[in-house]
């Protein structure tokens, strides 16, 4: 997304009937390609959808002093905040038509710190989409470095509309 567009008010985030309209990667493609709004959070948090494709989609981001913890290092919420984000929509990806999506759960494994100002990318793969679940795993590397900073695991809820 060249122009990155984040939703300022509840109005402007598509309803859940406009959502289900259309299938979670036709959704996740209109977030990349700016046709759908971001989400605001990832305004709040500075970082930004990158890629999308069947059962996996990247965000990058970088943290800023805001994000951080009274040690001065950035928060373990950010991480957290980052990996549920490409996780979730990795699953969103296999989320057919009619149904949406929420996470369940989701830990995270903090491998070394990131700092401040460095951009790093956030990577989500689905593993599994039934009926009911969807199970992702993801990671954040370095985008100049490769280096390995977290790890993480979630499980969605896949329900049907109405």
């Amino acid at each position: 997304m060249t122009d990155r567009h984040y939703a300022t008010s509840p109005e402007e985030l598509p309803s859940l009937a406009e959502t289900v309209s259309r299938s979670g990667l036709e959704t996740m493609q209109m977030v990349l390609d700016g046709r759908v709004p971001g989400p605001p959070i990832a305004q709040a948090l500075n970082y930004w959808i990158t890629e999308v494709e069947e059962g996996r989609v990247a965000f990058e981001g970088v943290p800023e002093f805001q994000y951080t913890n009274p040690m001065g290092t950035v928060h373990g919420g950010w991480y957290g905040t980052l990996l549920d984000s490409c996780m979730a929509c990795a699953v969103m990806t296999r989320v057919p038509r009619g149904h949406f999506y929420t996470t369940l759960e989701y830990k995270v494994n903090i491998l070394r710190p990131i700092k401040l100002g460095q951009q790093v990318r956030a990577t989500g793969w689905c593993q599994h989409a039934g009926r009911s679940t969807g199970i992702a795993n993801g990671e954040i590397r370095g985008v100049e470095d490769d280096k390995l900073y977290a790890t993480g695991s979630t499980t969605c809820i896949i329900m049907k509309a109405g």
